[in-house]
């Protein structure tokens, strides 16, 4: 928001290294062997076969792509259990199930267990020997987790703690033999974190949840009656529970945007080729322009979304680098996951509601066949739906988007208020027409700088109007919210596009400029509406005309003409019968 990015700072998926490749390869293929012809015994949760499927991946060494090598780990970039997670997305019930375990089953333990904690179960979660958990959400207790009764108490000789509680939507809780627990020592004004065995007496498991989608990802409400933990089983120390789910749910939230990504490549492949084979009035469904409307923007929103994950998970990797110096008592990455809450909470918001856009479309591109449960796009549409909820509601993580920025902007991390004033102040010097550059990237620029600047103009006059009440204006804030999010997502497709052009040279990037022409026109769009929702709804005389011409200023965009553009990205997709890009 505050500074400028280069194509060189951020990382694209056309340079996945050899390694890279072959990882993603390894899980795609055992996604088409093991997983894809099993879908329907997967969802009626036939006993045993989702933990032997994950226990196969096991033996691949797909559980462990995050964890140590010491534990038995491939100790992978942050980037590459992304793109393990990209292609796993496309998996259905599975891709659940292998998330759950991957992340926040398993990282909870690697990034704040002790050197016992790590020895004695990172292995066998590695391997798969042993699947994980998260138990979090409580009947009264789902988006504000810290409000959880679960309770823990010592043992009079010291040597236990007493858990009592429920738990409920816990994934994996079938057949999960570890089980991150969150609960509040005797009266705790806020939660610690446990490491629970199945196998501990006093844990009775709820009958399987009935699901709209992910029917095959066993989900469970848990009940712990007096279940005697070890003392040696609490997890980074009494109180540090809040603070653990807060950083796992950050590093969630954007592994969930690499799901969405596979899923939605998944889905738009089912769509072009049925267009490709349907016709009617003598022709291919491919061919008529209100399909290939549909098809263009199923690849636009997941190029988009693409751009934008890739980008985020290698700042991760590159703070974590940094934070080895400086980061004493906690692990570098679950902190560099915190400093990006941000792009973590963008990256679900815009990929989940990318992904709902993709698979709706895939159901209108089939027709009444789409209705129909024999059809591939059903359960894409049904399995899709859980992504808004998953890690927080998107009505949360608007939430979290604008309110971390403010928060950022008070403690001066960054200069987030200086200059929102100084856009407010510009207004008065602000010419009625704005030339814009005849060199294509710097046109394109200037276009997202401007918008920008508005957003920054808009943050300055709502908390200068609201002052400290403006946390209770969530329609304002989800405004605001939505544009930052429109912001990053489109600024990461154009770094993208101006790398791929780097890398491999204008001809290379024709049909990327399409995609970013056809996204940013929408995006200024979708800017300057927000920007008049926010602005209408808490100014109003000078101050309101003194805002609207600020935004006439700052969302001027140059003529796209996006019929075209959309039907030459959708006769790329036509023409290679799948998702290419």
């Amino acid at each position: 928001m505050v500074e400028e990015t280069l194509p060189a700072d951020i990382f694209i998926p056309e340079e996945f290294s050899e390694e890279q490749r072959m990882i993603a390869q390894t899980c795609r293929d055992f996604i088409d062997t093991e997983v894809m012809p099993v879908l329907d015994r997967i969802d009626s949760q036939e006993e045993g076969l989702m933990q032997a499927l994950l226990s196969k991946a096991g033996e691949l060494g797909l559980l462990g792509i995050s964890l140590p090598e010491e534990y038995l780990g491939f100790g992978q970039s942050v980037v590459t259990s992304m793109l393990a997670s990209e292609v796993m997305g496309a998996a259905h019930s599975f891709a659940v199930a292998y998330s759950c375990h991957t992340g926040i089953g398993s990282l909870p333990i690697a990034y704040y267990g002790n050197e016992f904690q790590k020895t004695k179960y990172l292995p066998k979660l590695a391997t798969g020997e042993w699947k994980g958990a998260y138990c979090l959400t409580e009947p009264g207790a789902g988006s504000d987790a810290n409000s959880g009764k679960t309770q823990a108490i010592l043992s009079d000789d010291g040597t236990h703690y007493i858990l009592n509680g429920q738990k409920m939507w816990i994934t994996n809780a079938g057949f999960a033999d570890i089980m991150t627990v969150f609960a509040k020592i005797d009266n705790d004004r806020v939660l610690s974190a446990f490491i629970v065995e199945r196998s501990f007496p006093g844990i009775v498991f709820n009958p399987e949840e009935k699901k709209m989608g992910i029917k095959g990802s066993s989900t469970r409400q848990i009940f712990f009656n007096d279940v005697r933990i070890p003392v040696e089983n609490l997890l980074a120390g009494r109180g540090q529970g809040f603070r653990i789910a807060l950083s796992i749910l950050h590093m969630g939230r954007l592994k969930l945007g690499g799901n969405v990504i596979g899923a939605a490549k998944m889905a738009t492949s089912h769509s072009v080729r049925y267009a490709n084979e349907r016709k009617q009035f003598g022709e291919r469904i491919s061919a008529f322009g209100a399909i290939r409307y549909k098809l263009a923007e199923q690849v636009i929103r997941t190029f988009t979304t693409e751009s934008a994950v890739y980008r985020a998970a290698h700042d991760v990797d590159l703070l974590s680098e940094e934070y080895k110096t400086v980061c004493l008592n906690e692990n570098p990455t679950i902190t560099a996951f915190a400093h990006m809450a941000i792009e973590a909470a963008i990256l679900k918001v815009y990929g989940s509601e990318a992904l709902d856009y993709v698979v709706d479309e895939a159901v209108q591109v089939f027709g009444g066949m789409g209705y129909s449960a024999e059809m591939p796009v059903d359960r894409c549409y049904r399995d899709s739906r859980i992504n808004r909820i998953f890690e927080g509601t998107n009505e949360i993580n608007r939430i979290l988007v604008i309110d971390t920025l403010l928060k950022r902007g008070q403690k001066k991390d960054i200069d987030l208020y200086g200059q929102g004033e100084a856009a407010y102040r510009s207004i008065d010097d602000l010419d009625d027409f704005i030339g814009l550059p005849e060199d294509y990237f710097q046109r394109k620029s200037l276009i997202i700088a401007n918008l920008k600047k508005l957003a920054l103009c808009l943050i300055h006059a709502a908390s200068v109007k609201h002052q400290k009440n403006l946390i209770w204006e969530q329609e304002i804030l989800c405004n605001l919210s939505d544009m930052i999010m429109n912001l990053y997502v489109s600024e990461s497709t154009l770094l993208r596009v101006q790398k791929i052009e780097l890398l491999k040279g204008v001809p290379a990037g024709t049909v990327f400029r399409d995609i970013l022409d056809v996204n940013l026109f929408d995006t200024v769009a979708s800017v300057h509406r927000s920007a008049l929702e926010a602005a209408n709804s808490f100014a109003e005389g000078d101050e309101l005309i003194r805002l609207v011409k600020g935004m006439k200023h700052w969302t001027i965009s140059d003529p796209v003409n996006v019929k075209e553009a959309r039907r030459r990205i959708a006769a790329v997709l036509i023409d290679n019968n799948r998702y290419p890009f």
